[in-house]
């Protein structure tokens, strides 16, 4: 539990300035359209990257998330070029060391404590009355028997309504993808490499008592959440499409509303944060993966790589950054 509540943190708070930073000005279209039609199936997903410097090519495939409820991700061609690989580099991460399993257990109920709201306040408490009407709204129709969540923070209480609205909506956050790749890399003995941060607690349980008593501005990340579920579900609904038969003109075109951002600085902004020098931590995760992506392509003839699908489509995106050092990058057609 210690473990998805910190992957929790890290990947909407931490990573996700880099999955929604493709966030466009003008809102989603309000589409009075039919709902989009999942894909189900086993369907092929986007075509690779590639990053060559002289003979040595790395091959990136980019990953979506959330995908239809009811397709399976299956390429025979990705998964020879992983085979015929002599290195796979997994997405970046950040990570906290020095804590085992044991030591995890009894840090569990600072841990559920640091979730709720300082005082015991509940979110009608807090928010505003007119944003509080729409998670009302929103409550109502995807997490209708849960009263602890009234206690929560905002930012977690948007989070569990956003899980449950990706289930309703017939998607999944969990693609299996990665899972498949490393499988299949290890099956044919190809070399696992972890871009990852580490990071120290000295004294966890602390931490965890400060950011529970601290304060986290976290009513935009709140709201942006909710008007996400309000305006984007069905072009939600239609990247996923996309990824899962391989459009990527769609992925570009199609507008991305960003809460991410907000609920990244949400936590990364926050006194205990701060201090121990958690603000740090995208740039880190980027420089991280750039450093691990460039020795891997300069000690294997082949090597592959994932990212998710925005580090590949954002403005600035991962390969950017290798094309401006000199690395000659083509998307797939």
């Amino acid at each position: 539990m210690w473990k998805q509540w910190i992957r929790l943190a890290c990947l909407v708070g931490m990573l996700g300035g880099s999955i929604g930073a493709k966030a466009q000005t003008e809102e989603t279209p309000n589409t009075a359209q039919l709902e989009t039609v999942l894909v189900t199936g086993t369907q092929l997903g986007p075509g690779l990257w590639t990053v060559r410097k002289g003979d040595h090519v790395m091959y990136v495939l980019g990953i979506q998330s959330p995908i239809p409820k009811r397709m399976q991700w299956y390429s025979e061609d990705v998964l020879n070029t992983v085979a015929n690989s002599q290195a796979l580099l997994a997405p970046p991460s950040a990570q906290f060391s020095g804590i085992g399993f044991f030591r995890g257990l009894t840090l569990l109920p600072s841990l559920f404590r640091a979730r709720e709201n300082p005082d015991d306040k509940t979110l009608q408490e807090i928010v505003p009355p007119e944003l509080y009407a729409r998670w009302q709204s929103l409550k109502a129709k995807y997490l209708p028997r849960s009263r602890k969540v009234e206690h929560w923070r905002p930012i977690f209480a948007g989070f569990k309504l956003y899980d449950e609205a990706i289930k309703e909506s017939g998607l999944r956050t969990d693609t299996g993808v990665w899972k498949a790749l490393r499988k299949h890399a290890k099956k044919h003995d190809v070399t696992l490499i972890e871009p990852t941060v580490e990071l120290t607690l000295s004294e966890p349980k602390d931490t965890l008592k400060a950011f529970a008593q601290g304060d986290l501005n976290d009513i935009e990340c709140f709201d942006r959440t909710l008007q996400r579920l309000e305006t984007d579900l069905d072009a939600m609904r239609a990247r996923a499409n996309a990824w899962a038969v391989g459009d990527i003109e769609m992925l570009r075109e199609l507008p991305y509303p960003d809460n991410n951002e907000a609920c990244r600085d949400a936590l990364l902004n926050a006194a205990i944060s701060t201090e121990k020098g958690f603000d740090q931590i995208p740039a880190q995760v980027r420089d991280a993966w750039l450093e691990a992506a460039e020795k891997a392509i300069a000690e294997h003839p082949q090597s592959f790589a994932v990212l998710s699908i925005q580090q590949l489509l954002d403005a600035d995106s991962y390969l950017d950054a290798l094309a401006a050092r000199g690395y000659v990058v083509e998307a797939p057609e």
